[in-house]
């Protein structure tokens, strides 16, 4: 003791700068605040810190807690029901909502009240008062359902499709059929139950019982309005005939004579007919069309309306839903304007070369043509659109949440102009282009629709969300939106009002009662992620170009993510092989490239720091975007060049000039060396030509971060005084290692945010290289805290086992609190297991909580033991003595209890287990009980084994398992 007390009293004296001690293997250890030697670790000291806490929790704020999609099932919401949900998600922990009203419920008919009419705004009215005094965000939906639209769009301004036919003629002939497109009746229904085209009243608004209709998409009957009629031929000018055709659509010309093989091509535009997916009462219509400013100028004023009176000053944003206009039958591609905002911004008339648009000429030609098609879709989507909408919303001073994925449009920029860009879906590659657009403009939150279609219907614990919300976290999201909550009446028989898909995250499911623990766990993890700015070190070029190049059966291409559009490129696997090995990254676009500039070594965009750019091997680049490139390379920047120098530019429009200026630039570039890596010197900075990515990235100095297990996954982000490091283990076992991490440090802290647990880090240096020892159990996570200061504080408390484990056995007593459909009696447990196996009809069936009690005594003397409930179904709140010592989600059931806790004899363990919603909904489509009450879809299963007459059923399920079935242990710490 008193050698501790001297090595402490000397690191006193040596408090304020950084001290090494030379070890006989070289490692180096840092020291900060008070060292307390604890163990020597391959051959070197390791030292652990104790002294006045300057380690803390940020103080939650309520965007860092998660929000939820709020669902008004046919705004059949009331104040009472408003204010008793909104109370029942502040309790449990939740930050905010974001409103979203949708198709109604059966035998609620009387309460549904039309989206924006005046009562509606009364609801939402009240809904703010409320949420403003329980500090709850809000946010609200543009429209009922998705995409936007409603009965206020009128054909003028709806989503479009243009069709054409051919038509052949030789010299000196006259066609003799009418140029006209007949187009039959067609009508999607969201219920299973169809619909005859000719039983649809036109216009839609007219029809009775919209609701139960449940319309997805309307094409009616008719002749198609000609829009353009070309004729050309095998060789020579085209020639406009569109004022050749009489209303008949008899068309007055004769080919000239001594000529062969004319080909007349006939466009026609038609409303593509889809509808507002899954609307409530008073948003049922069409899907507007996003291609035209004017319809977005009048699908705003119907807001503007409403709001007239209203205070809506405690509104934070406004929210869109993924694209998804072509969840349809064919898609909307075309505007009525299409054919002059073509020529204003490509420069020729598109009617010139409509057999290239639809790919009946060379190659080359049809490449071009679809390229400059698409990129016109792109521009119209982003200026007509999304930038309306940003000023719209901006006139009122509210923010932007918006899903740009899906798009006909270059996603990036989509997303670049909202305030808050929102993903989904269970891949980092796709959550990376949300989070990429936030970093390279420069915008703090990242959102995400989390845990949609996790799992089949009532099959996914909060331990399986946690997951979802882990990999998001890796992705870049830092503003976590659960999909979803309905708002459901107090008094509504269980289960309540629900969404069609899965997961229900309801205060009639068993496991509300600890959904806290979730919802904390992600709030502590928000309160770093969302500080700061993120740390990725380079620039991966989004080569949409090339897929807007490559014809196809369909005009249009929707961008999601990587499967659908760049499955098996070099773009994706260099994406992947970056995401796997531990290189951070963000994409960015050619109009975002316009933004950058160098300065200080690095490449700035958005504020952001980068230190590279790298092509990934395409095909097609802009020559103002290498024009750009090569600027910032001769300021001194890094590029990178996989494989091969893109070598042509795309589109049709101005060929000759742009490829000359292509050529010119990349004259400019003289690669030397040998080997697998070449290099040209451009001015103060480098082009760096590879097919060896490793070989480019090191070139690059784009640092790696990941620990020797393939399946632990870093994100890395910057603090003014240092870094903050999320680590994720994606494995089902225990990780104990020393990760390795670029950077120095002064001091280190780890912070557990599923169990509260802080506290400076044991730490080293070794070979210059920063380590820190981290315990991660099965999924679980660990924020790592490097600061440039010396900070002080207690010690982590890492689960250092000092003896083998005690099994907790014996007379469990299970009592069963709340649930359904009936609460089985108490019993006597002597073997833990599922309490469907306890006996009887009347356990297989519950859904709901209960609690396991038992008596021990404390096994021991140890200062603290590791409690660890071994397998539970699915969550449990810990008593020991009467004293709440955890709450356990999953997937890992373990906690840390002090030694005093316990009593040396007869001590009380309760634990409370909450079990899925499954069983006792299996009980009730056996017995055939309602609870399926919904319109539209009402409730489709995920899984085809589940459906029966069109809907989700679990008659057939066997019962699931449900409590705690152990083996519960308590390990001796030290």
């Amino acid at each position: 003791m008193s050698r501790l007390l001297a090595e402490m009293a000397s690191c006193q004296k040596d408090q304020g700068r950084i001290g090494s001690d030379i070890m006989n293997d070289k490692m180096s250890i840092l020291r900060t605040g008070f060292l307390i030697r604890a163990a020597l670790v391959t051959g070197g000291s390791l030292f652990m810190f104790l002294a006045k806490a300057q380690i803390s929790w940020p103080q939650i704020t309520q965007t860092q807690k998660p929000w939820t999609r709020w669902w008004w099932e046919g705004s059949a919401v009331n104040k009472e029901g408003l204010t008793w949900n909104l109370e029942q998600y502040r309790k449990a922990g939740i930050g905010g909502t974001e409103i979203t009203p949708i198709y109604g419920i059966h035998g609620e008919e009387q309460h549904f009240t039309r989206f924006l009419s005046p009562r509606w705004m009364e609801w939402f009215s009240h809904t703010l008062k409320e949420s403003k005094r329980l500090g709850l965000g809000v946010d609200l939906a543009n429209g009922t359902g998705w995409p936007f639209g409603g009965p206020w769009v009128k054909d003028a301004d709806a989503s479009k499709s243009v069709y054409y036919k051919t038509y052949s003629l030789s010299g000196g002939q006259r066609l003799q059929e009418p140029v006209v497109y007949i187009r039959e009746g067609f009508v999607r229904t969201a219920n299973n139950r169809p619909a005859k085209p000719d039983a649809i009243k036109n216009p839609v608004s007219e029809n009775e019982n919209l609701q139960g209709l449940a319309l997805d998409q309307v094409q009616f009957a008719g002749k198609l309005p000609l829009k353009a009629l070309i004729a050309y031929p095998a060789k020579g000018t085209p020639v406009n005939l569109i004022s050749r055709v009489d209303t008949t659509g008899r068309l007055n010309w004769t080919a000239p004579v001594g000529t062969n093989n004319w080909t007349l091509y006939a466009l026609f535009e038609g409303l593509h007919g889809k509808m507002v997916e899954r609307a409530a009462p008073g948003g049922e219509g069409y899907a507007i069309d996003h291609f035209s400013r004017q319809a977005a100028v009048n699908y705003f004023k119907r807001f503007d309306e409403a709001f007239k009176g209203t205070d809506i000053r405690y509104l934070r944003s406004f929210f869109n839903d993924s694209y998804e206009v072509d969840d349809a039958r064919g898609q909307a591609n075309w505007t009525p304007d299409f054919f002059k905002e073509f020529q204003k911004r490509k420069g020729y008339d598109l009617r010139t070369e409509l057999p290239a648009l639809f790919g009946r000429d060379n190659a080359d030609k049809n490449s071009r043509v679809i390229y400059d098609y698409r990129s016109v879709i792109d521009r119209l989507l982003l200026e007509h659109f999304t930038w309306e909408w940003k000023t719209w919303a901006k006139g009122k001073g509210k923010l932007l949440r918006n899903q740009s994925h899906g798009s006909p449009a270059n996603t990036l920029d989509l997303y670049s102009v909202v305030d808050i860009p929102e993903t989904e879906g269970n891949d980092i590659l796709r959550f990376k282009f949300a989070a990429s657009a936030a970093h390279v403009t420069g915008k703090p939150l990242v959102s995400s629709e989390s845990a949609t279609w996790l799992n089949e219907h009532f099959l996914s614990s909060w331990g399986d969300v946690k997951k979802a919300i882990d990999l998001y976290f890796l992705g870049g999201v830092n503003h976590i939106f659960y999909h979803g909550t309905e708002y459901s009446p107090k008094e509504a028989a269980w289960p309540g009002w629900l969404f069609y898909a899965a997961v229900h995250f309801q205060p009639t499911n068993p496991q509300w009662k600890d959904f806290h623990a979730l919802n904390r766990y992600i709030a502590r993890v928000q309160s770093f992620l969302q500080r700061g700015k993120p740390d990725n070190d380079l620039l991966l070029y989004y080569p949409i170009i090339d897929r807007y190049s490559e014809p196809g059966s369909a005009l249009l291409q929707h961008f999601d993510g990587m499967e659908k559009n760049f499955g098996n490129t070099d773009f994706e696997h260099i994406a992947q092989e970056m995401v796997e090995k531990g290189y951070s990254f963000d994409f960015f676009s050619d109009r975002q490239l316009q933004q950058f500039r160098y300065a200080s070594g690095n490449i700035i965009s958005g504020g952001n720091s980068y230190r590279s750019i790298l092509l990934p091997a395409n095909k097609f680049i802009t020559d103002e975007s290498l024009d750009k490139i090569l600027a910032l390379a001769n300021a001194g920047a890094r590029i990178l060049v996989y494989k091969a120098l893109p070598k042509d530019v795309p589109g049709l429009g101005g060929l000759a000039t742009r490829r000359k200026k292509l050529s010119v630039l990349t004259s400019r570039l003289r690669f030397t060396g040998q080997g697998n890596i070449r290099k040209a010197v451009v001015g103060k900075g480098t082009v760096w030509l590879s097919d060896d990515l490793e070989a480019l990235l090191q070139a690059g100095a784009v640092r790696r971060e990941k620990p020797g297990d393939p399946d632990i996954y870093i994100l890395r982000r910057k603090q003014a005084d240092g870094h903050v490091y999320f680590i994720n283990n994606r494995t089902d076992a225990d990780v104990e290692e020393w990760i390795t991490l670029n950077g120095d440090a002064a001091s280190v802290a780890l912070f557990d945010a599923m169990s509260g647990e802080k506290g400076l880090a044991a730490w080293r240096k070794k070979d210059g290289v920063l380590e820190v020892q981290v315990q991660l159990q099965p999924q679980a996570s660990l924020l790592i805290r490097t600061f440039d200061t010396i900070k002080k504080g207690e010690p982590f408390p890492y689960k250092n086992k000092a003896g083998a484990a005690t099994a907790i056995e014996g007379n469990w007593t299970l009592d069963f609190l709340e649930g359904g459909p009936a609460i089985p009696a108490s019993r006597t447990v002597r073997s833990l297991g599922s309490w469907t196996d306890a006996g009887g009809q009347e356990v297989k069936d519950f859904s709901g909580t209960a609690k396991y009690t038992l008596y021990f005594d404390k096994p021991g003397n140890a200062a603290r033991y590791l409690l660890n409930l071994g397998k539970v179904h699915e969550t449990a709140e810990v008593f020991l003595n009467g004293k709440s010592m955890a709450t356990l989600i999953g997937p890992s059931f373990t906690t840390v209890i002090p030694a005093a806790a316990f009593q040396l004899k007869n001590n009380r363990l309760e634990i409370v287990v909450a079990s899925l919603m499954a069983n006792r909904i299996a009980y009730m489509d056996r017995h055939r009980l309602p609870w399926k009450i919904f319109y539209n879809t009402n409730m489709p299963a995920r899984l085809k084994e589940n459906v029966k007459d069109g809907l989700f059923n679990a008659a057939h399920w066997k019962p699931l398992p449900s409590g705690l079935l152990g083996p519960v242990t308590l390990t001796p710490l030290k």
